[in-house]
């Protein structure tokens, strides 16, 4: 099983690990890819105003151009506690028991911008870059979505994409059985559904602890769906897409 999360724009600063190591990062086949991404990311930040036009980043952000200009020897640390924002701070990774934190290391993999895939304990500087970033000369659609979509493919078992649509498009999970693209959504009175923004992130969060915590062991999209209605969550299977696109499953937040 595999459990696919969106990264966050916000960060933790610091970390206690040795500077960004590709060596160190899950997915090896991914490394000529990182590196180009980091060189881009370095040779925008021989220019601040460049790099805050194409991060899109407003005056109170200037202090990201300096995180990315530090980045070669900035400290490291686990990925799933580096990423800040709703959906992480909801899954508040730093207070999980060291069982969970193992779990995830075999189960949680987020996708960033910079990076890729990575593993959630895969130690990872500070850094900011976005899935519709501009850099000089790569188009981040076009430089990952084939690799990402690749090391996905290779996936076995249930593959659980918890990730945005802009990530989603970054690198296509595949289209098989046992892989699932998950929307939250929302269910009034009268049974209208409708997408979230700020409580998908939270719901998001709150699933992927409750897997952590639990640890189950799942292997079909018959399984997530049972194990989710007996851990207290409304998950069911949402519309075909057609055979293009992962089947989805809905999560009523």
């Amino acid at each position: 099983m595999r459990i696919l999360l969106p990264p966050s724009e916000t960060k933790r600063d610091g970390g206690t690990d040795a500077p960004l190591a590709l060596t160190a990062l899950s997915f090896p086949t991914l490394s000529s890819a990182r590196e180009q991404t980091l060189a881009a990311l370095d040779e925008l930040s021989v220019d601040g105003d460049a790099m805050m036009r194409a991060l899109k980043l407003g005056p109170r952000q200037a202090a990201e151009v300096d995180r990315n200009r530090e980045l070669p020897g900035a400290p490291t640390m686990a990925a799933i506690d580096r990423y800040t924002g709703v959906l992480f701070d909801a899954l508040d990774a730093p207070s999980l028991d060291e069982a969970a934190r193992e779990f995830a290391g075999r189960t949680v993999v987020v996708h960033s911008a910079l990076l890729g895939l990575v593993g959630a304990l895969d130690p990872v500087p500070a850094y900011r870059l976005s899935h519709d970033s501009k850099l000089p000369g790569l188009r981040l659609k076009a430089h990952w979505r084939a690799p990402i979509a690749e090391v996905l493919g290779r996936e076995p078992g249930l593959l659980i994409d918890l990730r945005s649509e802009g990530y989603a498009e970054l690198g296509p999970a595949p289209v098989r059985p046992g892989s699932v693209y998950v929307r939250v959504v929302s269910v009034d009175a009268g049974g209208r559904k409708r997408a979230l923004n700020h409580f998908n992130k939270q719901a998001k969060g709150r699933f992927t602890r409750a897997v952590l915590e639990a640890r189950p062991e799942l292997d079909t999209l018959d399984e997530l769906l049972d194990w989710a209605h007996a851990a207290g969550f409304s998950m069911h299977l949402g519309e075909e897409r057609g055979t293009a696109s992962p089947r989805e499953v809905e999560l009523v937040a």
